[in-house]
């Protein structure tokens, strides 16, 4: 029994840092602003940014063109300007890209959107909270394929698609690490390690050896301000807060109608339950 308890907590302690890591704890989320939910033009914008930026690569299996009336829009406006991968307007949202392009192209191919922003909900955020963050985290790095990278996915195979909207920037990473010694398997002290790209993506580090031991290892990634973009920091937070309105929404289409629902039915529950009360008070005065 106590074998198997440990094994248990053991399994328990792996699947906590595991979801941790996956869900990118070491950059912090910033929130999303929620009320973005309930704005039908958001919602509205957030589709057609959807349709033109991500479906060109990412599919969205769940979701058909139709339930975009749940949002405000027509049939006869999806066909007019939406329905780019699809005929019919009850077909699903598919991928404009060929699978063997997109593993030629990314080395996978991109997955399918329709429930990301439930995938990406963690102890750190949410899941509008990791899309909102990831999508306004990218910087220039010119060690990678085509040029980018994220501070909270980092490494990541997709481009920076919103780059003309947003404009470029840089990157800075501090890191404490522990230095081992590869013989005795010991550690020696710590070593700090500064990487900086600039807004053209060139990499450059310096490292120094800390003195003493009261020291942990830390990776801390600090964005510069973006430049050259057609928006403001502004105007392209609230675009992209519109897009993850959208894919927040795809992801539950019922989830704004289950909570108006909801408020109506805790209020009858409330009323039932007083009417209840009387009723029960009524029935046993005259037995007791």
């Amino acid at each position: 029994m106590k074998n198997l308890v440990k094994h248990l907590a053991a399994l328990v302690s792996a699947l906590s840092i595991g979801s941790a890591f996956a869900a990118g704890a070491a950059y912090p989320l910033d929130h999303f602003p929620t009320e973005k939910l309930t704005q039908q033009a958001a919602l509205q914008n957030g589709a057609k940014l959807f349709v033109n930026y991500c479906l060109n690569c990412h599919g969205a299996a769940l979701m058909r063109y139709n339930r975009l009336q749940d949002i405000g829009l027509t049939d006869e406006q999806v066909k007019r300007s939406l329905l780019f991968t699809a005929e019919k307007v009850g077909e699903p949202m598919k991928v404009a890209i060929r699978a063997a392009d997109a593993k030629e192209w990314f080395g996978a191919l991109p997955p399918d959107l329709s429930v990301i922003a439930r995938a990406r909900s963690s102890g750190a955020g949410s899941g509008a909270d990791w899309l909102y963050t990831y999508l306004r985290s990218y910087f220039r790095d010119s060690t990678r394929p085509h040029g980018w990278n994220n501070v909270l996915f980092e490494n990541v195979g997709m481009p920076h698609v919103f780059w003309e909207q947003q404009g470029s920037r840089g990157a800075t990473l501090e890191e404490v690490r522990e230095v081992v010694d590869e013989q005795t398997g010991k550690a020696t002290g710590f070593v700090k390690s500064v990487v900086t790209f600039d807004a053209n993506g060139v990499r450059s580090e310096k490292s120094e050896k800390l003195d003493g031991r009261n020291h942990h290892a830390s990776r801390h990634w600090t964005l510069s301000a973006p430049a050259g973009g057609n928006m403001s920091q502004a105007q392209y937070d609230e675009t992209v807060a519109d897009l993850v309105a959208y894919i927040t929404y795809m992801s539950d289409p019922t989830a704004q109608t289950r909570t108006r629902l909801g408020v109506w039915v805790m209020l009858f529950l409330g009323v039932f339950t007083v009417i209840a009360w009387y009723l029960n008070r009524e029935y046993w005065k005259d037995v007791k």
